[in-house]
Formats: C-alpha cells, sequence, structure tokens
C-alpha cells in the first residue's frame, strides 16, 4: 500500500468520524486559497508601496508558471483516481479537476501569503506568523478534503517558495544592474515561446474509464495553463510599458488612492474572472490572452489611469 494513499484515507476516516465537523473549516480555508487573494497584491502595488506589490506579483505569476509546467510534465491523476476507496469532498471536487501534482492551490497563495510574510516580519511579526500558519493550512486542507496528497502539497509549497527566493534574486540584480533588465525581459518572453511550443506540442496520457471517457481531457489541461504562460508575458509588456511610458508610483493610501484601486479592482473582476468564461474562453489564443491582458493591465494600464487623475488632483 502507498504511504500517501495510507495517508489520505487515515484522514478520510477521521472525516467520517466525527462527522465532518472541520470539514467547513478546511473548505473556508481552500476558498480563501482560491478566491481573489491576489487582490492584496494588487492593491499594495497601486496604491500602497509599488516595488513590495510587483514583488508579490512577480512571485505569482513564476509560481503559477511553474504550477503548468509541472503539472503537465508529470501528468499525475488524481487520488481518488488511483485508489477508488479515497473519496474526497464534495465541496472541494468541484475545482479539483485536471491534474493532481503539484497543487495550485498552495502554489497560488504560497507567494502571497510567503510575499506578505517577507514584507511584514520587522514591522508587524505576527502578520507574518499568521501568513505562515495559513500556508500551513492551506496545504493541509487539500489534504484533508481528499483532493490532493501530500507530495502534492508539499512540491506545491516548495515551488512556490522557490519562486520568492527566484523572484527576490531577479530583483536585486535588476537594483544592482538596472542596464541588464531589457536583457532579462527578452529572455522571459523566450521563455514562455518555448513552454508554449512545450505545453502545445508535447504528448499527454490518453487512458479512458470504464465509459470510455478520458479520464483527464490533456486538451482542457493545456487550455487551463494558457493563462499563466500569458501572465508572465504580461507581466513583462506591462513592466517595460511603465518603465518607458507610464512611470507609475503608487498613489498613497489615501482617499483618492484607495477609491482609485477599488474602481481598478472592480473593474478587473468583471473582466478577468465574472466574465472570463464569456470574453476569453473560446480557444487556446483567448486563453493565453487573458493572462498576458490580465497582467498589463495590472502592471501598466491602470496605473497609467491613477496616475493620470493623481496628476489632475495635484495641478
Amino acid at each position: 500500500m502507498e504511504i500517501d494513499i495510507e495517508y489520505l484515507l487515515w484522514l478520510q476516516n477521521f472525516r467520517e468520524s466525527t462527522d465532518n465537523i472541520l470539514t467547513p473549516f478546511f473548505n473556508l480555508i481552500t476558498t480563501i486559497a482560491a478566491a481573489g487573494l491576489i487582490v492584496i497584491p494588487i492593491f499594495i502595488y497601486w496604491c500602497i508601496n509599488k516595488r513590495s506589490g510587483l514583488y508579490i506579483l512577480v512571485s505569482i505569476g513564476i509560481s503559477r508558471f511553474i504550477n503548468s509546467i509541472l503539472k503537465l510534465t508529470f501528468c499525475v491523476y488524481r487520488p481518488w483516481i488511483r485508489d477508488s476507496r479515497i473519496i474526497p469532498d464534495k465541496v472541494a471536487i468541484k475545482d479539483a479537476g485536471g491534474y493532481s501534482f503539484p497543487s495550485g492551490h498552495v502554489m497560488d497563495s504560497t507567494p502571497i501569503y510567503g510575499g506578505l510574510a517577507v514584507l511584514c516580519r520587522k514591522k508587524a511579526a505576527f502578520i507574518s506568523w499568521l501568513c505562515a500558519l495559513m500556508i500551513i493550512l492551506t496545504a493541509l486542507s487539500r489534504n484533508y478534503l481528499g483532493v490532493h496528497t501530500p507530495q502534492d502539497v508539499v512540491i506545491g509549497a516548495l515551488m512556490a517558495i522557490f519562486a520568492l527566493w527566484l523572484t527576490s534574486k531577479i530583483f536585486a540584480y535588476i537594483y544592482a544592474h538596472p542596464e541588464k533588465e531589457n536583457i532579462l525581459m527578452i529572455s522571459g518572453l523566450i521563455i514562455c515561446v518555448i513552454v508554449l511550443l512545450y505545453v502545445e506540442l508535447k504528448t499527454y496520457p490518453q487512458d479512458y474509464d470504464s465509459n470510455g471517457k478520458l479520464i483527464v481531457n490533456y486538451d482542457s489541461m493545456i487550455k487551463s495553463s494558457l493563462p499563466s504562460i500569458g501572465e508572465i508575458a504580461g507581466l513583462i509588456i506591462g513592466r517595460y510599458l511603465d518603465k518607458k511610458y507610464i512611470n507609475f508610483q503608487h498613489s498613497g493610501f489615501n482617499f483618492k488612492g484607495v477609491f482609485l484601486a477599488v474602481t481598478g479592482l472592480i473593474i478587473y473582476y468583471f473582466v478577468f474572472i465574472e466574465f472570463r468564461h464569456v470574453l476569453f474562453n473560446m480557444n487556446h489564443i483567448t486563453r493565453l490572452a487573458r493572462g498576458l491582458l490580465s497582467m498589463t493591465y495590472i502592471i501598466a494600464l491602470w496605473p497609467a489611469v491613477i496616475k493620470f487623475f493623481v496628476k489632475v488632483g495635484r495641478a
């Protein structure tokens, strides 16, 4: 018997024996991880501290990028596909399609929690400890709900921490060698093209269930990876536009700054989240465009609007 499956069965037995008393709590934890945590670094970038917000946003982009590559490289099936005795929570399974390794929830949320922990470690240590606790609880929640194995969440957390570390090194290098930033950006776009070709051209498992249906629709998984590739391209394009033409500075934590940030977040929510299926889910190109446009909007387009109104207000 595989140890990871034994562990999930033990958690499942605990869930059932306690009449799911902790299930709503862990569903809440996992929902928080997937429900727009990115608005926190966006708000920081637009309103409070540009460099700190950008650090977390780039970390998220790199973490999601790595997650897509790993999922489509290893093509690991979900726990209940590997062993029919695993019965995942019926609420959590709704957001647990496709390949299992590594955990997307963990790799989405860890850069945000981890980035906040790093930024707050000196002035607000309790926030750092709370963020560290949320990383652990998010990982545990995916196991407790039966939708990920321990290796899915452990490797996911480690890769997300690696993304935070790599981002800090990139920022330090650019700070020391600003003339090299354009070369790094071009290199990043080349990597995006290489990864795009990789995920589109590689072969995927084509195993069928007893009803003759693909266990995992690989085309759907390719589509789900494309926004993360587009996000890296959008981060690069947005950064170039900002550096070349906008030179945005955060608005400040004041009424006008908060109002502009909230307005921008509302637009972001409706365009890139609420109506994304209508606007961007037609084919592979529109999925890629969604990621690219969303990050370009965050890094350059709405900051240009903020700068315009803040300038007008000061004139």
